[in-house]
Formats: structure tokens, C-alpha cells, sequence
């Protein structure tokens, strides 16, 4: 990037945690079976939350090896280990648009052209774009994800058949993360404080229907995603980290502790973690959320 200087038409970002295997297999499947991701006109873009690991090493060989002028690597040596740390390569991304995917995600053939095909017919797009789950039999998929409390996760994967097989773009509520793209001036920002895992699904898609966009399903857009993992989870998993998430993004969303999203947070946690703890949580995140609004509004007013 050249000051705020777009150079790249599309940036396909992607964080990683000791997953070596998933970088090198979904980068260059991109280069192999979508031209245009072998081009100038692409960039690939890694932060690593483990870069002194064998893994970050390799990942690290890769981006100055093979992706060398390509791709950048991004050491995160600071801050917690969470999923939302893929949002953070937004800002070291030279591309107009943006295709942040799980570092171990397979696209459909020709899904980036009709992307990018897809953008150029709606200039200045404010939506998140999102498209099916395509299971590991490379027939059934899942378009979105059903609102509701399910398995510690709110949302549960669900399938609009009949849209899908239309094939025209449609909009929906909410869908998981494993990808999502939008163009890079409309991204609407979230906030800072998020840790470990989950909340994502239905956070960032209301940030962006908060700024004029709607949540959209690009039937084109297919995505497998690899769940198993053989070797085990590398990275420490926490409910409360969770619940903290579920606090501090709905109540930035709500602006409310009473509105009825907030309680349905507090209702399902109650029954995993003791209430108490759930309440802490709660407060803590309110405290946050409110220092937040007065710092960002003192910097405005000395500004």
C-alpha cells in the first residue's frame, strides 16, 4: 500500500496458529486452480499468533520463498490468541477488496472470478459477502446459520436449498466465519477487546448492517473447510472467553444490558458456568464497553 493507495485488486487474508499444513495447502490451491490468485493483481496475507514455532518458521519460509512479492507475513507476537486476530490483517491489506478465509479453506473452482465479477457489477458495495459450506462429500452444503443457542454458539448451520439452487446471491442473517469478503473502504471496524474463540457469526454481520450493507449468500461462493483435526487443538479453548465475546459485541451492538439479546446471553451461559460467573462477566464487559465510548469521545473533542 502506497499511503491509502489500493494496489492490489484483491487481498485474501488468512491467520494462523501452528497450522503450517493449512497455509500451504489453501495458498496454493489458490494459485493452482484460480489464475487470477497468480497474478499482481492478488496478495496473500498471513498473521501468525505463533511465528517462533516450527510451524510459524515454515509458514514464514513460505511468504518469503514462494510467495516472495506476493504475500505478506505478519508476526503477532503481542495480544491474546483469538479468532477474531484474522480481522487484524484487514489493516495491512493493500487489496480494494478483501477474502478473509480460515487458514485451511478450499474455495470452488471459479468462486474468486465470480467474486470479483460480482463486485464489479455493485461498485461501492457496502455488504458482507459470504457464501455456502460445502461438506467434505463435495455435495451437501449449508447456507447460513439459524439464529439460536446451540452447542455453546449462537447459531446453529442451516440450508435455504431452494435459494441456492436458484443461484442468485440472497441475503441472510448470519453465516460462519470461515469466509467472508467485502470491499476494504466499507469495513466498518470492530471493537478491540475480544479474546479466544466464538462470537463472531451475527457480530460483524450487524456491524456491517449498522453501516447500510446486508449479509449476503453468493451461491458461487463455495467453501470446504477442514474441521478434523488429528493432532488436537493447539491453542487453549475457554467458555468464559466466550461469554465475554457474546457480552462485548452484542452490547456494542444493543447499547442496551437489558435488550433481549443481552438477557438471551445470560440465560444460556447460566446453565454451563456458575451464574455468578456469568454476572461478573457481564458487569465487566458493561465497564469496558462504557470506558471505551469515553476515551473514543475525549480523543474526539481534543481532535
Amino acid at each position: 500500500m502506497k499511503g491509502n493507495k489500493m494496489d492490489k485488486l484483491l487481498s485474501v487474508c488468512m491467520a494462523t496458529y501452528d497450522d503450517y499444513d493449512g497455509v500451504y495447502f489453501t495458498t496454493q490451491a489458490l494459485r493452482m486452480y484460480h489464475k487470477v490468485c497468480n497474478t499482481d493483481a492478488v496478495e496473500f496475507v498471513l498473521l501468525d499468533s505463533n511465528p517462533s514455532s516450527s510451524h510459524g518458521k515454515e509458514c514464514k519460509k513460505l511468504f518469503s520463498g514462494a510467495l516472495r512479492g506476493r504475500g505478506k507475513y505478519i508476526s503477532k507476537t503481542q495480544g491474546s490468541i483469538s479468532s477474531f486476530n484474522k480481522y487484524e490483517t484487514v489493516k495491512y491489506a493493500s487489496g480494494k477488496y478483501i477474502l478473509i478465509i480460515d487458514c485451511h479453506v478450499l474455495l470452488k473452482a471459479n468462486a474468486i472470478d465470480l467474486l470479483l465479477k460480482y463486485y464489479q457489477d455493485h461498485p461501492n458495495c457496502k455488504d458482507l459477502i459470504q457464501g455456502p459450506l460445502l461438506y467434505d462429500d463435495l455435495q451437501n452444503i449449508s447456507t447460513h446459520f439459524k439464529p439460536g443457542w446451540s452447542g455453546d454458539m449462537y447459531g446453529t448451520w442451516s440450508t435455504d436449498k431452494e435459494r441456492y439452487l436458484a443461484g442468485k446471491p440472497f441475503e441472510i442473517q448470519m453465516n460462519g466465519m470461515g469466509l467472508c469478503s467485502f470491499e476494504k473502504s466499507n469495513w466498518p471496524e470492530i471493537l478491540p477487546f475480544f479474546k479466544g474463540f466464538g462470537a463472531e457469526e451475527g457480530y460483524i454481520a450487524e456491524k456491517f448492517r449498522a453501516n447500510g450493507g446486508k449479509n449476503m449468500c453468493l451461491p458461487f461462493l463455495e467453501w470446504n473447510h477442514r474441521f478434523g483435526r488429528p493432532n488436537g487443538v493447539k491453542y487453549p479453548l475457554n467458555i468464559e472467553d466466550r461469554i465475554w465475546n457474546y457480552f462485548i459485541g452484542w452490547l456494542e451492538i444493543k447499547q442496551d444490558p437489558e435488550d433481549e439479546m443481552i438477557k438471551s446471553i445470560f440465560d444460556y451461559f447460566k446453565t454451563r458456568i456458575p451464574e455468578q460467573r456469568v454476572k461478573i462477566i457481564l458487569k465487566k464487559a458493561v465497564s469496558t464497553l462504557e470506558a471505551y465510548k469515553q476515551q473514543r469521545s475525549n480523543n474526539a473533542n481534543t481532535k
